[in-house]
Order: structure tokens, then C-alpha cells, then sequence
């Protein structure tokens, strides 16, 4: 019987990085169905599609593989075999996700995906609604967050250290942007599970994140960190 652990969130709030490093403490797979997202928009923006446009999304769904894969611990996200984990990081391609999850036939065509994995693996699950929709029966549910502000300051930290040439406003006005967009859409829009737990991590750095997740985790479901 597997362990389905699931964390949902706004943009921005590390739940990747903090998931990711729970998952590598507990030895389970991490799963980020961000990426997922990001791989469709990626696509239908490097073949001239509106993301916007549900008609031009769904039209390109069925020449589209989106595939995670697990090398040497580390999951990379590959589209019709190309490995595109660094190239679905850029803002066009974040604000694309934020379209193309809106779109039912897109969430549909990733969903089989997702609860396959999860399944089949011990996981550590993200995303706007994994506890809401994908695996509603998880083990343990958490929602992950941090002040706009905060969430902005980070990002925009990680694009100038990637020699990204964008301002804070810019930052904080696409993270309250994605954030209206995610919980005001009409399909699976972010909220918290009733049964979730909240981890608001404003005031703690990265390292003091993953520990509170994985204090939570351990709490919750007597999972045991790899080597105790």
C-alpha cells in the first residue's frame, strides 16, 4: 500500500524545492505536476499556440508525450522525448501553465498520468489540486504558502541569479496574478482541502521549511526519514 503525501499552494510558495527535498528524506518519489503544466504550455508556445486559446491547447494534446523521469535521483521532465526541465522555467512559460491548467481537456489528459504514479510509488505529490482533486484520498494533505510579498522576493532572488533583467513589481504583480488566476478558474481552482494542513513558511528560510514538512510528514503518517 503506497504513502500518497499531497501538497498544494500558490506559485511561488517553494513547494518544488521543499516537496523535493522531503521526498529525497523519506525515500519517496517526488512528483511535480507543475511541470507537467509547464511541458504543455511549453509546447503550445514553441508551436505557435495562444495559451489562452482552449481550441489551439486541445488541438495540440494528442502530439504531445509529457513524461517524468527519475535519473540518478532526480526527476527531469521530457516532452516527445526532448529533455526540457530547464526550458519550462522561464516567466512565459509559468504564466502559460497558469492558462493551460485552466482548460478541462488539458487537466483530463494529465490526470490518468498523475494517479498512476501515485499508485504505484510511495510520493510526495504538488501542485493547486492534489488534495482537492487528484488524490483526494491522500494520506496526508498539506497546503503550502507564503506572503505575496515573500513568495515574490524569492522569485525574483532566483531570475536575477540566473542573470534574469526583471524588477520585483514585475514579480509580485505576475505572482498575484497567477494567484487570482488559480483560485478564481472554474475547474479545480487552488483552495485548501478541509483536512489539510497548513504550513506558512513567511517567516522561516529554506532549510526551516523542510523541516517543518518533514516534522508534519513524520507526525502524521510514522513514515521514518531513510537511514533511521
Amino acid at each position: 500500500m503506497s504513502i500518497n503525501i499531497a501538497i498544494d499552494g500558490p506559485a511561488g510558495a517553494g513547494k518544488s524545492t521543499i516537496a523535493k527535498a522531503a521526498a529525497k528524506k523519506f525515500g519517496f518519489i517526488y512528483v511535480d505536476t507543475g511541470a507537467l503544466y509547464r511541458s504543455i504550455a511549453y509546447y503550445a508556445i514553441n508551436h505557435g499556440a495562444d495559451t489562452k486559446n482552449a481550441e489551439q491547447v486541445i488541438a495540440m494534446l494528442n502530439d504531445i508525450t509529457p513524461e517524468l523521469k527519475y535519473i540518478n535521483g532526480v526527476q527531469h521532465v521530457f516532452v516527445n522525448g526532448e529533455d526540457v526541465s530547464n526550458k519550462i522555467r522561464t516567466p512565459e512559460v509559468s504564466m502559460g501553465a497558469s492558462n493551460v491548467s485552466a482548460i478541462p481537456a488539458v487537466r483530463d489528459f494529465l490526470f490518468e498520468l498523475q494517479r498512476r504514479i501515485a499508485r504505484e510509488n510511495n510520493v510526495v505529490m504538488d501542485g493547486r489540486d492534489i488534495g482537492t482533486v487528484v488524490l483526494p484520498d491522500a494520506e496526508l494533505k498539506i497546503y503550502l504558502t507564503a506572503s505575496a510579498e515573500e513568495r515574490a522576493r524569492r522569485r525574483h532572488v532566483e531570475l536575477i541569479e540566473k542573470g534574469e533583467n526583471v524588477s520585483f513589481e514585475e514579480v509580485l504583480a505576475d505572482v498575484n496574478q497567477r494567484d487570482y488566476n488559480d483560485m478564481h478558474r472554474e475547474i479545480a481552482p487552488l483552495k485548501q482541502a478541509e483536512d489539510a494542513v497548513l504550513c506558512d513558511t513567511t517567516e522561516v528560510d529554506l532549510q526551516g521549511a523542510i523541516d517543518m514538512l518533514c516534522g508534519i510528514i513524520e507526525d502524521k503518517t510514522g513514515a521514518k526519514p531513510r537511514g533511521n
